[in-house]
């Protein structure tokens, strides 16, 4: 495995629209084990396949427990993770909505107050070319969405209404 390089702001790549994977053979694992020691490395929740340079509809997103609230461990706590594996992901289901706010590795010191689904429902491939069908809620749900937008060329600073940046600059104007 590998780290690899997570894109940032700017970079073209990040507003492309993703071609399907068609291959699903061992330079796919190794992207995926790239990936996943990546965002392991950055301490996030998900990562798209654009925000390492590959143009393909693959996404990981650190599986949480629906009473997870995405919050990095306690100090000397190692953290256990689960990873879903998304190829070709497509979300067919969306339940409830609520909005916060969220960062994005591409995107470092932003967060961006978006309105996401409560609960999903997606169909994907795993990196062995079989289709999996699941549902998950709370923040497995909104990582999920997040990461599929990326693979149609959407960030964060497309989607937020505003950021909690801009709140703290008007709070200083204030004082």
């Amino acid at each position: 495995m590998a780290l690899r390089t997570i894109v940032l702001d700017g970079d073209p790549i990040l507003k492309k629209v993703c071609r399907p994977v068609t291959n699903f053979d061992d330079r796919l694992a190794q992207l995926i084990d790239d990936m996943k020691e990546t965002l392991i490395d950055a301490q996030g929740l998900g990562l798209a396949a654009p925000q390492v340079g590959i143009m393909r509809r693959l996404c990981i997103v650190v599986d949480l427990p629906p009473e997870d609230d995405g919050t990095a461990p306690e100090e000397g706590e190692e953290p256990e993770y689960q990873f879903l594996e998304l190829v070709n992901p497509e979300i067919t289901d969306r339940q409830g909505a609520v909005g916060m706010y969220e960062g994005c590795l591409s995107f470092p010191g932003h967060n961006g107050y978006i309105e996401r689904p409560e609960q999903v429902t997606v169909r994907a491939f795993d990196r062995n070319g079989k289709e999996v069908t699941f549902t998950r809620t709370g923040m497995t749900a909104r990582a999920i969405c997040h990461e599929c937008d990326h693979l149609d060329g959407i960030t964060i600073m497309d989607l937020a209404d505003h950021f909690y940046e801009d709140l703290e600059q008007e709070d200083e104007e204030e004082n």
